[in-house]
């Protein structure tokens, strides 16, 4: 009797820390297979990224705005050059945005973007981007970003999307440490 009284408790306790060792390994890759997810099919306004220009040209157009935010703190001023353009869809793109770092010391920036509406952001490929790195402005560096883009010609084959006559690229820039500084950070734990 204490024997299976003993071999249930061992029981529970290996399936209670399968359990845990599962529900550790999806927290893990949640945030990989959720990216991935997200850019597979569009969710969230996910951009599509491709690796060169569209094969088709239709003759339809699809009006693009560009939109420019800072998170809280980051002390840059950032903007689209261009506010809208008209593009024809699966025709290349390129617009371009305006950093400008205003202190006295180098800042690192990293932008994240997204399309609204969500339902046209897989249609919308990114050839080339500056959010695709990071950022190190010098103090008083004006720079200018080029996105080169083009609207997949499969939205107008798309029950939901066909409709959006609009779309808007917005990209917001957080700041970052610098390369420098997270080497000493590095150097310093050793």
């Amino acid at each position: 009797m204490i024997f299976r009284n003993l071999e249930g408790k061992q029981k529970t306790l290996a399936q209670t820390v399968s359990v845990v060792v599962f529900m550790g390994a999806m927290a893990w890759a949640s945030v990989p297979l959720y990216d991935w997810f997200c850019r597979v099919t569009g969710y969230g306004g996910t951009t599509a990224v491709a690796a060169g220009d569209s094969d088709t040209v239709l003759d339809e157009t699809i009006k693009v705005r560009f939109d420019a935010g800072l998170d809280r703190g980051m002390p840059w001023e950032f903007r689209p050059m261009q506010r809208e353009m008209e593009v024809r869809i699966g025709e290349t793109a390129l617009a371009f945005y305006e950093a400008y770092n205003p202190t006295d010391r180098p800042i690192a920036g990293t932008a994240s973007y997204n399309v609204s509406p969500f339902t046209a952001g897989g249609y919308f490929a990114k050839i080339a981007c500056f959010c695709f790195e990071e950022q190190v402005l010098q103090p008083g560096e004006r720079v200018e970003m080029p996105v080169t883009f083009f609207v997949d010609p499969e939205i107008v084959d798309d029950r939901d999307a066909r409709h959006v006559s609009v779309i808007t690229l917005s990209y917001t820039f957080y700041e970052m440490d610098l390369p420098e500084q997270e080497e000493q950070a590095a150097l310093s734990l050793d």
